[in-house]
């Protein structure tokens, strides 16, 4: 069974960022796949603002990563980026961290405007640290993400759609790689 590390980037919590993440878990676990978030937030900030590459409080996300088959990475757009809390954590990986591992990034935004900001802003720090097998990723706008007071989340049925056909090939991809992966590293 392949096993996908979600990894939250939003600096608060209950956000729509992460509620799209949890939808995506329960999609994924659907087509039996084990699958975990992890919430950035989470992490010891001064382990993450002084760049403590070896903080005892990151070596669970490492190990989780390392075994991922794939990597869902979410997060909101603030200012045309991805959040500063996420790029500190990203920085803190290994150069080789995405390596043999299909990833999918996921983004939020307040407009339309910021569309772009997977291609322009997240896509080159994930390709540095060597996703090679990278989808095209989901933007969605806050008005398709309704949280509801209970918890349930409410999505625009093209927000919904684009989510799982996004997860449909996700899928497909980890299914297809994660065989190939798995040679590749036992001859490396």
């Amino acid at each position: 069974m392949a096993y996908i590390l979600a990894i939250a980037g939003s600096p608060s919590h209950p956000s729509r960022t992460y509620a799209l993440l949890e939808y995506a878990k329960k999609i994924l676990q659907q087509d039996s796949f084990q699958t975990d978030i992890i919430s950035v937030r989470d992490l010891p900030a001064e382990d993450l603002v002084f760049g403590r590459y070896d903080s005892p409080a990151l070596e669970q996300p490492k190990a989780l990563l390392e075994k991922a088959d794939g990597v869902i990475i979410s997060t909101p757009i603030y200012k045309a980026a991805y959040t500063g809390v996420l790029k500190t954590f990203l920085d803190l990986l290994s150069q080789r961290a995405l390596s043999g591992k299909v990833v999918l990034p996921i983004a939020t935004g307040g407009t339309i405007a910021h569309l772009l900001a997977i291609e322009y802003a997240l896509k080159p720090v994930l390709s540095e640290l060597r996703a090679r097998h990278l989808l095209g990723g989901v933007y969605a706008i806050d008005k398709q993400i309704q949280v509801q007071e209970d918890g349930s989340l409410q999505l625009d049925e093209e927000i919904d759609q684009r989510l799982k056909d996004a997860l449909r090939e996700f899928v497909q991809s980890v299914n297809l790689f994660q065989p190939v992966a798995k040679e590749l590293a036992h001859t490396n």
